[in-house]
């Protein structure tokens, strides 16, 4: 029996509904912080189970609190609301309607899962304790959780833990991952401006040349990893954009040079950053150019704690998933760290690919597989029945 069937269970009835309202927010896709008929359907649909609704949380965010029994503690569940500012390419009826807006990270299918936990425990009230479900904007980039986080989030609705979960094409459908410790990368980007004189192309001699130190120091700015950073570490450093100079025969006065670093030790990134630095100004000295470099730390590493990890991995397996550590974090990025670093919790990897149109997260034709909908349900609820068993 495939696994979407056996653990589907007493979600089953749920499936015809979930499954039409992630195509309406696929078809719907909103940017980040501009969630707003989003945030509106999930709002209602809270408000139709009876739960106690919040709403302009971090801009747009949206807080369901479902409370049963007497016991004080809580748990918080997490979903993600934003799409993609991409274009989709894809064939399905209900493609997106935005020009150049995509859900192509399966944020339609975060929040259909867990506004379908919301309605199975909101019915089967197996828990004792409260729940607060909490849906974010602006995962993509903006910083939507430290939005929420700094707005107060957990001030107003304490929690004991937290949980989120993310489709991950790179596992088969039926299976799930998580670890402890570092599961995603920290995320920092720099852009440095290496400004010269100019001049024209035939007299090299006047000028100083802010091409060829611009690609003087790409060069060794892919040396950095390599030749600073233990080997025993993992990191990574990506130059992404070199832009400058309009016409052939003219040396340009400035080049651009934009890029990526990614590592999981807070240690190892205050040595690529220095070491980053240093780099632009030994070839700023050799050029005679000018280097100016911004380097900002975005998103912090997303870090599970171990109790809350092996929470997550026991009610995969309790859900009937093949349940498993993952044997590496991923260089990807998540802004769920912010939570993770106001409360303890767990992020995990639910597989949806294994089949021949699955595509890769932010691919233009990336589609959520719908197969895993009750997968993700009956997680979070088995989730919130073990952090929150009922009295006896």
């Amino acid at each position: 029996m495939p696994a979407s069937e056996a653990v589907a269970g007493d979600v089953a009835d749920l499936l015809p509904a979930l499954r039409a309202l992630r195509h309406d927010l696929h078809a719907h896709p909103e940017l980040a912080f501009a969630e707003h008929r989003t945030a509106g359907i999930v709002a209602a649909a809270l408000r139709e189970l009876g739960l106690d609704v919040h709403e302009g949380i971090g801009g747009t965010g949206v807080v369901g609190v479902l409370r049963q029994g007497s016991s004080t503690r809580s748990i918080a569940l997490r979903a993600d609301m934003d799409a993609l500012p991409m274009a989709e390419q894809s064939d399905v009826a209900y493609a997106s309607r935005m020009p150049g807006v995509h859900h192509g990270c399966g944020h339609d299918g975060h929040t259909t899962m867990l506004l379908g936990a919301a309605r199975q425990l909101a019915r089967t009230r197996r828990f004792d304790g409260t729940v607060v479900f909490v849906f974010q904007p602006a995962e993509e980039g903006r910083g939507g959780a430290r939005a929420m986080v700094q707005d107060g989030l957990f001030e107003r609705f304490p929690c004991d833990a937290v949980y989120a979960s993310h489709n991950w094409p790179d596992l088969p459908l039926g299976q799930a991952q998580t670890r402890p410790g570092p599961i995603m990368a920290a995320a920092d980007r720099f852009d440095i401006r290496v400004c010269g004189r100019g001049g024209h192309a035939a007299q090299p001699q006047h000028t100083a040349d802010a091409i060829l130190a611009a690609s003087q120091l790409v060069t060794q700015l892919n040396t950095i990893v390599a030749r600073r950073i233990d080997p025993g570490e993992s990191a990574v450093l990506s130059v992404t954009r070199i832009e400058g100079g309009h016409s052939h025969n003219v040396l340009p006065a400035q080049v651009d040079i934009t890029g990526t670093v990614r590592s999981f030790d807070p240690a190892t990134q205050d040595r690529i950053e220095t070491a980053l630095r240093g780099v632009a100004q030994g070839v700023a000295l050799a050029s005679n150019t000018e280097i100016e470099v911004d380097y900002t730390r975005y998103y912090p590493a997303t870090v599970n704690s171990t109790a809350q990890a092996e929470t997550a991995l026991a009610a995969a397996a309790a859900c009937g998933l093949q349940a498993s550590v993952a044997p590496r974090p991923a260089f990807t990025s998540e802004d769920f760290a912010f939570m993770l670093q106001a409360r303890p919790g767990a992020y995990l990897w639910l597989g949806q690919g294994g089949t021949a149109s699955a595509r890769p997260l932010h691919h233009p034709g990336y589609d959520f597989n719908d197969a895993a909908l009750p997968l993700g349900v009956r997680w979070f609820t088995a989730v919130v029945e073990r952090e929150l068993p009922p009295a006896r």
